[in-house]
């Protein structure tokens, strides 16, 4: 069964008719809304104020196709929830009215972030990626825990447009800054106006950075959101990767959050902090000062349920087939299911602290994958640790890569989409953490995203093979 649908997270306490006043008051003309995707795409429109008054308090239809197709608008061909056979009906969606930001570069009319329910209006639409972590986040509420998340993002910015991109077939970029010079001042001072429009930017949507830097590589930038609580975390990621990729063009040039865009440059990661409070006091539960490393028992059993299920659940966390360029020996990304205190090798990183600071950063999560599925997969799996009271293993010192051969087959991360794939299929805690019907979903379109991959010919192939062969 799944829970009642709960809109209440947002950060306004404003009801539907104070927000409706507001805007007659101020001569609004029309609200934007997104809705997002099964791959953390959001997709949404234009509405008039009469249509939003309509609706705010109720329910709207939107075509469920945006559940049923891929990145390109391809529609799936083996879904069963959403599909030709279903002849793509409305399914029903609903306001967050929580969420209200203000759209700087559009006048400031406002924006909200919907979620799709079911048809009874009253439960959690079973394929939704929002809804899918608010029923996680349920299941933490019936345990006494509330969630505290952030994320951090890395990405590329080109002088580039997406018109560009395309004339010159993806090669030859040209990209904001050359040379690899991590944590470059140098940088931040030669591009200062475009670093602080950018941190002003976030701040005014709502989604504000806590840090902002140049990482290795031409052209590269690490951002670091907030922390909060699991579902505005969710928000603010997903809103971020697309709010980011619009203020660059807007500037004519172009970002990207692809795993890997190149194989002579480090990956794009889309790392996930996390911690627990009590939901009754909002006391953190991952420290302990008499503990070893400070590490209470809820963290440890919490550590030990994301080590194991890491490897079901890997599909979620690295959703493409490029995620899995990223997931090699030495890149900065894990290839095993380990864990150690402030290890940047491994896929857990303890990091200790007081008692506020103190939680687990989830390594493995490229920037390419859906923040609402990624956090879901995150407090499922550590959930299911503290219940069933998973220990980890001992903790990795030094080098991960040079110590995973130890480790158990359960342990090691597959090294493809496919073979992630097998695993989700065959996870009775993803079930349990996502239920049936989004497992059944997800699965499909992994194996979509395969098959679409492998029935195209690639540069790799065509410089291999089409003279020598």
């Amino acid at each position: 069964m799944e829970p009642s649908a709960n809109l209440s997270a947002g950060s306004s306490n404003q009801s539907a008719e104070q927000l409706l006043a507001r805007y007659r008051d101020d001569a609004t003309p029309r609200i934007k809304l997104g809705v997002t995707d099964i791959d953390g795409v959001i997709r949404g429109k234009y509405i008039s104020m009469d249509k939003f008054a309509s609706i705010a308090t109720d329910a709207a239809g939107f075509c469920d196709c945006v559940l049923g197709w891929d990145v390109e608008d391809q529609l799936y061909d083996n879904g069963t929830t959403t599909g030709w056979h279903t002849a793509f009906p409305d399914a029903l969606f609903r306001i967050d009215l929580g969420t209200e930001r203000h759209l700087a570069d559009e006048r400031a009319i406002p924006y909200f972030i919907g979620e799709f329910v079911t048809a009874d209006r009253t439960s959690l639409h079973p394929i939704c990626p929002r809804s899918r972590l608010k029923r996680v986040l349920a299941m933490a509420e019936e345990m006494g825990f509330g969630a505290r998340m952030a994320f951090e993002y890395e990405f590329f910015i080109f002088n580039e447009t997406s018109r560009t991109v395309r004339e010159k077939n993806y090669r030859n970029l040209t990209p904001l800054s050359e040379g690899n010079f991590g944590y470059s001042v140098l940088r931040t001072m030669t591009l200062s106006s475009l670093f602080n429009d950018f941190m002003d930017y976030c701040q005014v949507h709502g989604f504000p950075l806590e840090g902002l830097h140049c990482e290795t590589g031409p052209g590269v930038w690490e951002a670091a959101l907030a922390v909060d609580g699991g579902l505005v975390a969710a928000d603010r990621a997903a809103l971020f990767k697309t709010f980011a990729k619009a203020f660059f063009s807007r500037r004519e040039l172009i970002a990207t959050f692809m795993a890997k865009w190149s194989m002579d440059y480090p990956g794009q990661s889309g790392h996930c902090h996390q911690s627990l409070t009590d939901l009754d006091t909002g006391q953190p539960l991952f420290f302990d000062a008499a503990a070893p490393a400070a590490m209470s028992e809820t963290m440890r059993h919490y550590l030990g349920g994301l080590q194991r299920y890491l490897k079901p659940l890997l599909a979620i966390t690295s959703p493409t087939i490029n995620s899995y360029t990223r997931l090699v020996k030495g890149a900065w990304a894990p290839t095993a299911a380990t864990w150690g205190y402030e290890n940047r090798t491994t896929a857990l990183r303890v990091i200790r602290g007081s008692a506020r600071a103190q939680r687990i950063e989830f390594r493995v999560g490229s920037a390419d994958a859906n923040p609402y599925l990624v956090a879901a997969a995150n407090l499922g799996a550590g959930l299911l640790g503290i219940r069933e009271r998973i220990e980890p293993t001992e903790p990795t010192k030094g080098n991960a890569y040079e110590q995973q051969n130890s480790l158990p087959e359960a342990l090691q991360l597959p090294g493809n989409l496919r073979d992630a794939n097998g695993c989700l299929a065959a996870s009775d805690a993803a079930k349990e953490i996502f239920g049936e019907a989004f497992v059944s979903h997800f699965v499909a379109t992994r194996d979509w995203e395969v098959r679409e991959y492998e029935r195209h010919v690639n540069d790799w192939q065509l410089q291999r093979y089409f003279e020598i062969i």
